[in-house]
């Protein structure tokens, strides 16, 4: 069967475009992935026995190849028999390992001891493995084109209208930081994942048959696997700690979809300030020829509209009645397409950003349309500042005369009567930035190369 007999579109028209994070992905993800991170702990535990001296650590050397060498196929074909998916497993390692060996497959475990334990396993790898990596690789990128446009004079939006000028860099280095910020609490939370060897309510009932410090047997089994065990289990690890987590990663997909949305307005007809490498044979319209969607920019927003929401999911899956019950059962399977959409997209964000092109001189055209109507923000401040008993009326008055008689604030100012003591008292620099506002852009250029250098030390030190 071919991929495009798969249902979900990460497995085929994603797979496409993507093939080898795809792979990676899939390595890490897909079921025959989740099984062999359960297979690790199957391993560990057997381990963990045999150093308490339960078992000969031949027996657990046996175990442990035996868990090498079983495939989701068969464990498949088991569950169709057992109706249980971890006695299934249990059953697979256990045709491979001696008479001899059998009695400690599984020995003192419950199913989500397994289960919950592979799953921190397996999102602790993809978070180590490929969502950290990609989304510093996306953070250099962004870095990259702060810098290089740090004095790039762009106009200032709040509200869609122009505000008072900034620079292309700076405007940049806000998601330089906010992507920044992500990541170290991706790195928390990942480093907060926990597991369980604790049994089927969480009191190490089974265990403590064995040990009189079962506690200490759970940390042992874990350690072997690199986890720290949950503070508290019930038959499940406290869902906090992979509920943090996702957090961290999906408010990470908000700041990558703003950015896109930012890029994929200033690439407005109108605007045209960035633009969208084209290929050559793309096609941007079935019908309009001379069309340049920014569609990778849209599709960015459009992933972020399909798995945010599915947060909402993940937050009542923190639900679960008494010791625990079925109800998150299914919804929680669905949890790694969210990191490997994060990673698609991310992917897709490095390879367009970096041929982004910036059209410098349509910036400035656009900063300079309402020619020196930009300049009563500094003008007002200065008047104030001078004494003036309200500029910002004055301000705000005179800026409708410009739009009616067609001259500059500077120049209606300087025939006023009434403020001239003010203008005389005015700087050269003061009177400067009011007849050229394009040169009113603050710090952007000191903030912007402040941030670049904070995130660009991060990065060396591993965030």
């Amino acid at each position: 069967m071919g991929i495009f007999n798969n249902i979900s579109p990460l497995d085929h028209r994603y797979r496409v475009s993507e093939p080898k994070i795809w792979e990676e992905l899939a390595d890490i993800l897909s079921e025959e992935g989740y099984l062999q991170y359960q297979l690790q702990v199957e391993g560990a535990l057997v381990q963990a026995l045999a150093n308490r001296e339960m078992c000969d650590k031949s027996i657990a050397e046996e175990v442990s190849q035996a868990c090498l060498a079983v495939t989701c196929a068969e464990v498949q074909i088991e569950e169709e028999i057992t109706k249980h998916n971890v006695r299934a497993l249990v059953n697979c390692i256990r045709e491979k390992v001696s008479n001899e060996a059998k009695p400690f497959v599984h020995l003192t475990a419950t199913s989500v001891d397994i289960l919950d334990t592979g799953r921190a396993l397996q999102i602790r790898d993809i978070t180590e493995k490929l969502v950290l990596p990609k989304l510093k690789e996306l953070m250099e990128v962004w870095i990259s084109i702060a810098r290089q446009e740090s004095d790039t004079p762009q106009i200032g939006r709040t509200h869609g209208q122009h505000g008072v000028p900034i620079t292309f860099g700076f405007a940049i280095s806000e998601y330089v930081s906010r992507l920044g910020s992500r990541l170290i609490q991706i790195q928390q939370a990942k480093d907060n994942l926990r597991g369980k060897m604790a049994g089927a309510v969480g009191a190490y009932n089974a265990s403590s048959l064995f040990f009189t410090d079962p506690m200490k047997f759970e940390r042992e089994v874990l350690s072997l696997l690199g986890l720290e065990p949950a503070q508290h289990s019930t038959q499940i690890v406290e869902p906090e700690y992979m509920t943090d987590l996702l957090h961290s990663v999906v408010s990470t997909f908000g700041v990558l979809a703003n950015f896109a949305d930012d890029i994929r307005h200033l690439q407005r007809t109108e605007i045209g300030e960035v633009g969208e490498e084209f290929s050559l044979g793309q096609v941007g319209s079935s019908t309009m020829p001379h069309k340049r969607n920014p569609w990778n920019y849209e599709n960015v927003k459009s992933m972020w509209k399909e798995f945010m929401p599915r947060m909402v999911t993940v937050y009542l899956d923190q639900l679960s009645e008494h010791q625990r019950d079925l109800t998150n059962s299914a919804s929680s399977r669905f949890i790694t397409e969210i990191f490997a959409a994060l990673c698609l997209t991310t992917q897709r964000l490095i390879r367009i950003t970096k041929k982004l092109a910036v059209n410098e001189q349509r910036m400035l055209e656009n900063l300079n349309m309402h020619g020196q109507l930009i300049a009563a923000e500094p003008m007002y401040i200065i008047l104030a500042s001078l004494g003036h008993p309200d500029a910002h009326e004055y301000v705000r008055k005179l800026t409708l005369r410009v739009e009616q008689t067609g001259k500059s604030l500077g120049e209606l100012a300087q025939t006023d009567e009434s403020i001239m003591p003010f203008l005389d008292k005015m700087s050269a620099q003061q009177r400067d930035i009011i007849l050229n506002p394009a040169t009113y852009r603050g710090a952007a250029k000191e903030k912007t190369l402040t941030i670049c250098d904070y995130w660009t030390a991060k990065l060396k030190e591993g965030i």
